[in-house]
């Protein structure tokens, strides 16, 4: 329905190929029927002026974008749009990322951007809680290997592997 309409009372008529909305008894809108249940379809002429501008944007346009950044901030963007039913719903999250790197540099948002890859929490949330306490700073988490899962122990007292052999 036309975006002066959302959260007011209207009717809606339904058949098999149109949706109809009525307000005020007068019709407001027609459209035909998406074939694809439960997905969302939107028409131009009835969003908002700010959000119009959002049509020519792209997932790829996000991409390269992040991409000029770095590969970290990349990875971001791609998780964003991947776990998104539809690109649109991830574009203020990646406009976020923007931001942060208005405000933090391009530079700093890489690097907190590495450091979320690295913890397994692609977000965005997650890039500006990052930046925020300076951690983008701190060096990354090393992952435990065999051969730093445990602590080397020197002491008269232990006997090491080869005792027991």
């Amino acid at each position: 329905m036309p975006h002066p309409l959302v959260r007011r009372e209207v009717d809606v008529r339904l058949t098999a190929r149109t949706l109809e909305v009525f307000h005020a008894g007068r019709r407001v809108a027609a459209h035909p029927r998406s074939p694809r249940q439960g997905a969302h379809s939107t028409m131009a002429d009835h969003m908002p002026k700010a959000h119009r501008a959002h049509l020519e944007w792209s997932p790829s346009r996000f991409l390269r974008w992040a991409a000029e950044i770095g590969d970290s901030t990349r990875r971001i963007v791609e998780h964003t749009f991947a776990t998104k039913p539809h690109p649109e719903m991830g574009y203020r999250s990646c406009l976020g990322l923007l931001h942060l790197a208005k405000q933090y540099g391009p530079a700093r948002l890489e690097a907190a951007a590495a450091r979320a890859v690295a913890l397994n929490a692609p977000h965005r949330s997650t890039v500006a809680s990052i930046l925020k306490r300076g951690l983008d700073a701190q060096p990354l988490p090393v992952a435990e290997t065999p051969e730093n899962s445990r602590p080397t122990l020197t002491h008269e007292n232990v006997r090491g592997a080869g005792y027991y052999r």
